[in-house]
Parts: structure tokens; sequence; C-alpha cells
């Protein structure tokens, strides 16, 4: 018999939830903690118009940082010039003679930095909001990462570095921190992490994703990150954060170190209480410039593709400061 015990019995039936706060029909959970005051609040931070889009590449030469099991992007060619070539035929002769470039691209939707729909993970056959998790079947009816995309997030942003704090280029295999460590590094930068901030971690995992090769960033599989407990829970909670944003693939340490379960705070943080996910994204140069004039604050804004039905989406999300 396994040890491991099943999500209900880790998160505990008392689990905190914000099912039903926002109504019977919400589909984007903590993001409507964003509302027109916290973007105006957002705006406030930005004070040398300095702009970082935050999206990794698709379609690197290293490879693309994607969890076990999805694949890097396939784009291949449609039309280039070479489709002009003498004896090709199908391109097309347009008056003028007038040439172009097409492609097309095959793509895990989670295959790059990318937002998680609300209904992307869930336990005991209950998505976000108590919706029914059949309704996944065959295309996310409810929940979807559309939702998101079609309301957008913006507001103040404040970046922790936590591999900076700990004196390390990346966080090891493995490495935990806990809402106890946020404050801790929060501190050491010289900021507050506020009510309603939208929350981004740096572990400098995709740092070493792209230092060395794939088969060492994959074997035995853990990324570092925020580890489980019914405290840093209620952190989250109370502090109304509505938007997770790190540099790792899974947002949270693969295994839970303790439990043994898989991912549990996607479904503590996301399926329960509404928190949107946002993985992938390279923090490095912002990190740098942060820590050069000692501001870790700014105005975070994204809004990922708008796919129907679709249980995530790649992003290019954009900070000003």
């Amino acid at each position: 018999m396994s040890d491991v015990p099943t999500m209900r019995e880790l998160l505990g039936d008392d689990a905190l939830s914000n099912w039903g706060r926002w109504g019977p029909d919400d589909e984007v959970g903590a993001l409507n903690y964003l509302d027109a005051e916290q973007v105006l609040r957002g705006v406030r931070y930005v004070r040398s118009g300095e702009v970082f889009p935050l999206q990794a590449p698709m379609g690197h030469p290293h490879g693309d940082p994607v969890f076990p099991g999805r694949e890097s992007i396939n784009r291949t060619n449609v039309l280039d010039e070479s489709s002009w070539d003498e004896g090709k035929e199908g391109a097309p002769a347009f008056p003028g003679g007038l040439h172009y470039a097409d492609d097309k691209a095959e793509i895990f939707l989670q295959g790059s930095t990318q937002y998680d729909a609300l209904g992307h993970v869930w336990y005991d056959g209950k998505i976000w909001n108590g919706y029914d998790a059949r309704d996944t079947v065959d295309g996310m009816k409810k929940a979807s990462v559309q939702a998101i995309a079609e309301r957008g997030v913006a507001g103040r942003g404040v970046l922790i570095d936590m591999a900076r704090h700990r004196g390390k280029p990346w966080l090891d295999k493995g490495e935990t921190f806990d809402h106890e460590d946020l404050e801790a590094a929060a501190k050491a930068q010289g900021v507050e992490i506020g009510q309603r901030d939208v929350l981004l971690i740096r572990t400098g995992f995709l740092a070493y994703f792209y230092s060395v090769p794939a088969e060492e960033f994959y074997a035995d599989f853990v990324e570092p990150g925020l580890t489980y407990s019914r405290g840093l829970v209620e952190w989250f909670h109370r502090r109304e954060i509505p938007n997770l944003v790190t540099d790792t693939i899974a947002n949270e340490v693969t295994k839970d170190p303790v439990s043994g379960v898989m991912l549990p705070l996607h479904c503590a943080l996301m399926r329960n209480l509404g928190i949107v996910l946002t993985e992938i994204v390279l923090l490095d140069k912002l990190a740098e410039a942060c820590a050069a004039d000692g501001r870790w604050d700014f105005l975070y804004t994204a809004a990922p593709l708008n796919v129907v039905e679709g249980t995530g989406a790649p992003v290019n999300p954009v900070v000003i400061r």
C-alpha cells in the first residue's frame, strides 16, 4: 500500500477555497483582485520606462524547456524564396511579382512561456470553482485559458530573486523555499510583497537549462521551487495574490519532498484558490536591472493567446519599470 497520501488527504477536507467568491460562473479566479485600482497602482511603479519582454524563445537551437513528455515547437516553412525556384510548382503568381514567406507550427500550448488555464489541474472530479472535471473532455468548456486571454493581466509586480538571495546562479534540483523565505528575500532586497501583487520568483533554473545538455537537465527531473504547507497556502490566501510567475516549468518543486505528492500547489493554489500560474518565464535580464538600481517592483502586464477551450497558451509577458 502506498504511503503517499491522496490530494484530499494532504490538503484536508477543510482546504482553503475561493469557490463561489466571484459567483458561480467565474473562470478567472484571483485575477478578479486586479481591478482598475490595482492597474493604476501598478502604473505608479513605472519610473524609467524600461521594457522587459519575458517569453522564452520558441524553437531555440538548444531546445525548448518543456515538461517531460512534451515536445519543443515544430516550425516548418510553407513558402520562402526557394518556392519560386525554376521547376517548382505551387507558389502563387501575384500581379507585380510579389513573393512572401509563410510558415506553420505544431506546438504544445504549454510548451513555452505560458499561462495555465484555471481548469488545467484538478482532483476529486472537480476543477476550479466546482465545475465538473468532465467539462475538460475534448476541450475545456469551463475555466479555459480563453477567459484569461480575454481579460488580460495588469498590476503591480514584484520580483523575488531566490537564486541571488542564496548566492547562486541557480537553485539546485529539488531545492525548496516557502513563504517565510520569500519574506526574508524581500526584506534583503528592500521591497515589500504587497496585497494583490503579481508575484514573480526567480530560481535561475532557466539559465541552468540553457547552460547544460538536455540530458543533464532532465536527469532525475525535479525542479526547485515552493513547497506545500498549510501556512504557505494561508499566506497566499491572506495576501490575495492573483498570479504566481516563475522561471520554472511547474511553478513549484516537482514532487513534494515531505509527502511525495506531485504538484500539490497546483491544486491548493490554482484549483482551490483560483491563483493563476505562469511558467517558464525568462527573468534573468529583469533581475539584473532590478539588482542594479535596487527597484524590484514594476508594472506587470500579460495576455496569453486567445485559444478557445485551451488548457493553457503561450504568452510574452511585458514588464515596464
